[in-house]
């Protein structure tokens, strides 16, 4: 028997493997090729406290070894999730983890406090890294001052689990991993996606109407994994590690760099099924070795 537990907090997770926001929808998408309760936790699509209609079509353009996407959160506000999405999801035997995005930090203050009086959503993901969209997003994620501000109030303002998404889009992601933790996050996930373009010479327009995307994937894993790496260097909370891992060997590595955790995305996309073969896969590898738990190889790589 091996032991994939790890907790955030107070907040016990039953596997390392979560999925990323905005690559399953609310999760119950998921249910037609995975069972969400064997995952280690659901990260839902990105909230605002007002509906969005998000970018313009298309809002996904493949590149070499990833993709790139301006959805532009598309989603129909708090008001909706709690009526009508919150009730379908309140009942999964995992943790469901809301993330949360604004244009100013009153936003970000007043969907924390609504989501923190659901019972059922034990953690928020505080995104302060988007790069598709023109307001609020990466401008938080990318200025320490903005950054810390917007941390402080919502920690203020919400008691329960609170995760802080990072941009890669930085100079130095130990400062803002840092920032997070003076601020009282809980724990740190990164990174968002890169910011990245791509044109398309029939046409001569760019493949985006927005110019530029996040870009996803296998692609930027060796960058995640690097930033991953300084980020759980620098502070004492866990960090969870996002960006190409298609693979329990990438998720493996992503650990062993310092990750307690990761979230499974552009891999989604590919195979619905991807999240529990990468459980599988790291159990696998455990019982290979013969180590027990998995928490023993969490920065193994500095030992």
């Amino acid at each position: 028997m091996v032991n994939l537990e790890f907790k955030i907090g107070s907040l016990r997770f039953k596997n390392p493997v979560l999925t990323a926001s905005g690559t399953c929808g609310y999760g119950y998408e998921l249910e037609d090729f995975i069972n969400p309760d064997e995952l280690g936790g659901i990260i839902v699509k990105g909230t605002t406290p007002e509906p969005r209609e998000g970018n313009p079509y298309p809002r996904m353009a493949e590149t070499p070894s990833g993709m790139l996407n301006s959805v532009g959160l598309q989603n129909k506000g708090i008001e909706y999730f709690e009526k009508i999405i919150y009730p379908r999801i309140s009942g999964f035997n995992t943790n469901v983890i809301v993330n949360i995005n604004g244009n100013t930090i009153e936003d970000y203050v007043t969907l924390a406090e609504r989501i923190g009086s659901l019972d059922k959503i034990p953690a928020v993901e505080l995104n302060i890294s988007c790069p598709n969209v023109k307001k609020g997003g990466m401008l938080f994620g990318t200025n320490p001052v903005s950054a810390r501000e917007v941390i402080r109030e919502v920690r203020k303002a919400y008691n329960r689990v609170l995760i802080v998404k990072l941009s890669p889009n930085v100079t130095s992601i130990e400062e803002f991993a840092r920032i997070a933790e003076e601020e009282g996050a809980d724990s740190v996930s990164l990174i968002n996606t890169l910011l990245g373009m791509a044109v398309d010479i029939n046409t001569r327009k760019p493949a985006l109407p927005g110019f530029t995307g996040g870009l996803s994937g296998p692609a930027v894993k060796p960058v995640a994994l690097r930033m991953v790496w300084q980020a759980a260097r620098a502070v004492k909370i866990p960090v969870i590690g996002i960006g190409g891992i298609m693979t329990a060997t990438d998720a493996l590595e992503f650990i062993m760099a310092g990750a307690s955790a990761v979230q499974v995305g552009t891999a989604i996309f590919i195979d619905p099924e991807s999240p529990v073969k990468i459980i599988a896969g790291i159990k696998s590898y455990l019982e290979n070795k013969g180590i027990r738990n998995y928490s023993d190889l969490i920065g193994c790589i500095n030992s």
